[in-house]
């Protein structure tokens, strides 16, 4: 049996997604959860995204186990969704607030409004939560989801140093580099959230769940996720499953 990259996973979802067929039509009258997964710099999200598909998709329901992450590869599905020009992509990464010469470029009409390409983030995710099994990681999805009822908010938090001990473990960074890469990020993310959503991305309320990820492997706290969405959204999988894996 092959096993399909998260990239692939990511593909597969979308063209199901795209699908105008009975069964994708019915899919979308009753979606399935939608998971929001906001970060701090060097946590490791990818992992942790990996384990927690693998635990959704092994206890879903016939039809719900398609489960798939989106952190970059949002970006190629707003590009497809909205036909945008190539180089709109390295506007599209960025998680920063308008720098002068960004805004200057956007007023003599080089660079792409950055509220455009928000505009158009925002209809992607909706349209992600829309279909249901997916985890959207940043991008303020979970602001943008907020009035969903099929979401559940996530927020992995840990301490300073042990994020940069992973980002020199993680990137072969040294310490000054990793230092400094973690700041920046994180400001330019409070920034992103701030400038355009008008919230703290620390606020714990914009959250069902705030999970410090020093205390827990990876394997852990996907496990605590998966077993709070199978709890909160039990139609959506198997209880015999999910509880024959835990007795394990």
């Amino acid at each position: 049996m092959k096993i399909l990259s998260a990239y692939e996973k990511a593909r597969v979802y979308i063209d199901k997604q795209s699908a105008e067929d009975e069964k994708t039509r019915k899919r979308k009258l009753n979606p399935g959860p939608t998971i929001t997964l906001s970060r701090e710099t060097g946590i490791g999200a990818t992992e942790i995204c990996e384990k927690l598909v693998e635990h959704l998709n092994q206890n879903a329901v016939e039809d719900y186990n398609d489960w798939a992450y989106f952190d970059r590869d949002l970006i190629e599905k707003v590009m497809r969704d909205h036909n945008l020009p190539e180089h709109f992509r390295k506007f599209l990464y960025e998680e920063k607030s308008h720098r002068f010469d960004s805004w200057v470029g956007e007023l003599i009409g080089v660079n792409p409004s950055k509220l455009l390409l928000l505009h158009k983030t925002a209809q992607t995710i909706l349209k992600l939560a829309e279909y249901g099994n997916v985890i959207i990681v940043g991008r303020g999805a979970n602001i943008i989801t907020s009035n969903s009822a099929n979401t559940f908010h996530v927020r992995l938090a840990a301490p300073l140093n042990y994020r940069i001990e992973n980002a020199m473990r993680l990137y072969h960074l040294n310490h000054k580099i990793a230092s400094d890469f973690i700041r920046s990020e994180d400001d330019a993310r409070k920034d992103y959230i701030w400038k355009y959503f008008h919230k703290d991305i620390d606020d714990p309320l914009l959250y069902h769940s705030v999970i410090n990820t020093n205390l827990l492997k990876a394997e852990e706290i996907a496990g605590m996720i998966a077993h709070c969405v199978v709890s909160r959204f039990p139609k959506f999988f198997s209880r015999t499953n999910w509880e024959l894996l835990n007795a394990g």
